[in-house]
């Protein structure tokens, strides 16, 4: 079955269009564990030894296997959107990327997963998101450039390798007609707006996720 991407809205999912982020640079981490609670503004997830809850409003986006379908049907009967329960289910295994925000953790995106591991999952620390415009893009690298507020602005170049996810609209379709070996220069160009998450490694930065926000106008 098809996984949909859908974003959060005002206690119901919706299909997900392009965001609109600051170019910002802020640490996001990432938990792996099994749902054990689901709220209308939270969600509690298992991981290792400890419940952590995560709340959840608009900016949330869901990935989920049915979750177009759900939404769609929702709609259908004229609701808003599906319920954040009709997507993610209690015992599921899950990815949650969040941040820390005045002592609760926001959830930026929940992923379906086939399993937490043998631990029960965990948290990986460091991963960190950057929003901006592509200034350069090889098959191996990608340059963005933006600004970091108060007129301040930056530039960061990333390596890209076979474990580099690209999301954005038309990604898919592109990457399955090619037998699942598109190059990122098939799917980002330069101007695009990005949101790349991220991880260093000594002085390199690896993109772990480039997601395309928006793609640039005509030359």
């Amino acid at each position: 079955m098809k996984r949909t991407l859908i974003a959060l809205a005002l206690g119901a999912l919706a299909v997900a269009g392009w965001p609109t982020t600051p170019s910002i640079a802020q640490e996001t981490k990432m938990a792996r564990g099994t749902v054990t609670a689901i709220a209308p503004d939270s969600v509690t997830v298992k991981v290792g030894t400890q419940d952590m809850k995560f709340g959840v409003d608009s900016k949330t986006r869901v990935e989920a296997t049915g979750a177009g379908t759900a939404a769609r049907q929702a709609q259908a009967a004229g609701q808003p959107g599906a319920k954040l329960s009709d997507v993610v289910k209690v015992g599921q295994a899950v990815a949650v990327s969040y941040t820390e925000m005045g002592g609760s953790l926001h959830a930026s995106s929940i992923r379906a997963i086939a399993s937490v591991g043998a631990a029960g999952g965990g948290v990986v620390p460091d991963t960190k998101t950057a929003n901006g415009t592509v200034k350069s893009v090889a098959a191996t690298t990608m340059t963005i450039e933006g600004s970091s507020g108060a007129g301040a602005t930056f530039t960061q170049t990333f390596t890209i390798d076979g474990s580099t996810k690209v999301v954005g609209r038309g990604a898919g379709t592109a990457s399955a007609a090619a037998g699942g070996k598109t190059a990122v220069t098939d799917l980002v160009g330069t101007g695009d707006r990005v949101s790349v998450s991220y991880h260093t490694t000594g002085n390199t930065l690896h993109a772990a996720e480039i997601r395309v926000t928006s793609k640039a106008g005509p030359k």
